[in-house]
């Protein structure tokens, strides 16, 4: 809780009223059993003992507590890092009151003081995340875990912080979740959720069931090998290996009972009986459904395409074998998309030679514009990687069995020891085409704002699906972006639960190459102008994307947070005019912040 005398600020670690309700359900101290109908019969089941008690300070040692500023050192509206010795805080003033919540973002580590405040809510500078200051929780992603929450407190005009040690060094908090008492009375081919894919999006559902206090089982199926993993880091972090790149390590699953069932694909479903059947002839009944099986990389179908050493990276072991062949070697990239252009970047520095091979005349021309893609195709040609524009493959020849030469249509012949094909996925939808599940001509799955399919108890989210996106007037969407396919998942789940929640965030997205990173917020397809402010030469600048009169997205390089303050303008569903972005843009480095506050369109 917070409360502002006339004085002093003190800060500590408190479990949000709605987590701790959960430990006062019963007068023994545990939570009442929750119930749910699983084909007609009745199961309880308990919400697991949190381990942190409702008093946060069970142990004293455990306990910091010190004097971080004056009261008036504050204005609303004001963030500022505090160092309480032993780790750092985040205090913030907002509406005459303090706050206090974890400093930095828990999904890569950024500083929130350098993100944007905004009624209520802190947004990461780097990706985007949002955490509420009064709380901790996130409510918007990437990321899985929202902050810790401290005690403010005031007294003689100083304020205080008063916190727990390990929540000032982990800088994270789990959500209280449920689980089931026992899976013995489970009969293995029946579950009450089955989710296909173990991406973001599918274990986002999963958590956001069971911190909702859902009970019953929950079943993932995915055709990789492992746990889910940090999908991104495949391509900007090639040599990682799968568990440092696991979003939760194994005994989370096992804690929360979540089963993954790993190495399993589905072959079809039937929506009339409520069943999965799996391609080894497996079959599950489910109660609810959801399909997030993202997409499947394209392939090259030119001649020699079976050769050896040709990539899609899809794996963490294709990353890593990748980075193994092509270390001294020559590499041809084949497709200037985000994971081509990624992995160019990612292997300069190792390999021979980087030779990317794309069809457009400039890279992310279709997403970035022009202007924006040549500076990064300069930023790159400065780092040795050589492109071949508007020209296709149209052979892999091969010595011994393994990729040697790559053949363009222009007549360009490459050495290569090494290709990695990024020219672009469909939808992983195949097993659903006779299932009356509603795709598109696309393959996407089409959902409504409450990622519903049009049967009743299935839903779809991540990449493989098109919904209403609210930013761009309801338009069917596809938007395969790692943070969106997080709020698919919760929506989706929370869905589930009946609890008609829809769909309204800012698409997110982010970009590492050579060390300097491209944020970009909103939704550009359609675009007709790009107005470019800063220095393209110099890497430093801020593109505005506009469609008629409107900015539709925004993309920058060295300019945070502009990128997150542009973000939660469109959150907050206003307007930034074409004719108002050189105005947005000087109030963003004077630091006026009246977009943020209700002034603007």
């Amino acid at each position: 809780f917070l409360f502002v005398p006339a004085v002093e600020v003190k800060i500590e670690v408190v479990i949000p009223e709605k987590e701790r309700s959960k430990e006062e359900m019963s007068p023994n101290g545990k939570a009442s059993p929750l119930i749910y109908k699983v084909n007609g019969t009745a199961r309880h089941y308990h919400l697991e003992e949190h381990p942190i008690a409702s008093n946060p300070y069970h142990n004293p040692k455990d306990v910091v507590e010190a004097s971080v500023c004056h009261v008036k050192d504050l204005e609303n509206g004001q963030m500022r890092e505090v160092d309480l010795g032993c780790g750092k805080a985040l205090l913030i003033k907002e509406s005459g009151e303090f706050h206090a919540v974890g400093h930095k973002c828990p999904h890569y580590g950024a500083p929130l003081v350098k993100g944007v405040l905004s009624k209520g809510r802190v947004r990461c500078p780097w990706h985007g995340a949002c955490f509420n200051i009064g709380t901790g929780d996130i409510e918007d992603f990437p990321g899985l875990d929202s902050l810790p929450r401290f005690q403010v407190k005031i007294e003689k005009d100083k304020v205080y912080i008063r916190a727990s040690k390990q929540a000032l060094q982990t800088q994270r908090r789990t959500k209280m979740m449920a689980k089931c008492i026992s899976l013995s009375n489970y009969n293995l081919s029946s579950t009450n959720v089955l989710i296909i894919g173990a991406g973001a999006a599918g274990l986002v559902c999963a958590e956001t069931l069971r911190q909702e206090g859902f009970s019953d089982r929950i079943v993932m199926c995915t055709m990789d090998r492992h746990l889910p993993y940090d999908r991104p880091k495949l391509s900007k972090s090639m040599d990682s290996h799968p568990e440092q790149i696991a979003l939760r390590p194994k005994e989370f699953f096992r804690s929360y009972d979540i089963e993954v069932l790993t190495e399993m694909q589905v072959a079809a479903v039937d929506i009339k009986n409520k069943i999965a059947v799996f391609k080894d002839g497996f079959k599950m009944e489910y109660n609810k459904l959801l399909i997030a099986t993202g997409n499947t990389p394209k392939a090259l179908s030119c001649k020699g395409k079976e050769v050896e050493n040709v990539f899609n990276i899809r794996t963490p072991e294709d990353a890593n074998r990748v980075v193994k062949l092509a270390t001294s070697k020559n590499v041809v990239i084949v497709g200037a998309s985000f994971l081509g252009m990624e992995v160019a970047a990612y292997l300069a520095e190792r390999a021979h030679s980087v030779s990317l091979v794309e069809l457009e005349e400039v890279p992310f021309k279709k997403f970035f514009g022009e202007r924006v893609g040549r500076a990064v195709m300069k930023m790159f040609e400065s780092n040795r990687v050589k492109f071949y524009m508007q020209t296709e493959v149209s052979e892999l020849r091969e010595q011994e069995g393994k990729l040697k030469e790559v053949v363009l249509k222009s007549g360009k012949v490459l050495r290569a020891d090494v290709c990695v094909v990024g020219v672009g996925a469909v939808p992983a939808t195949g097993f659903l085409k006779q299932s009356g599940i509603n795709i598109d001509s696309k393959g996407f799955v089409v959902v409504n704002k409450m990622m519903q399919t049009n049967i009743p108890g299935v839903f779809a989210a991540g990449d493989a699906v098109t919904f209403p996106l609210s930013l761009r007037n309801n338009k069917k969407v596809n938007v395969p972006h790692w943070q969106m396919a997080h709020m698919h998942g919760r929506i989706a789940a929370l869905n589930m639960l009946a609890h008609g929640m829809e769909i309204s965030t800012v698409p997110y997205l982010w970009t590492a190459m050579f060390g300097k990173s491209i944020r970009y917020a909103g939704h550009g397809e359609g675009f007709d102008d790009v107005v470019i402010q800063g220095d393209l030469d110099e890497l430093k600048f801020v593109a505005f994307y506009t469609k008629s009169d409107e900015v539709v997205a925004v993309a920058s390089m060295n300019y945070d947070p502009i990128v997150s303050k542009v973000a939660e303008v469109l959150a907050a569903g206003r307007t930034i005019r074409k004719r108002d972005h050189c105005w947005f843009f000087l109030s963003f480095r004077t630091g006026d912040m009246s977009w943020l506050t209700g002034k603007g369109s």
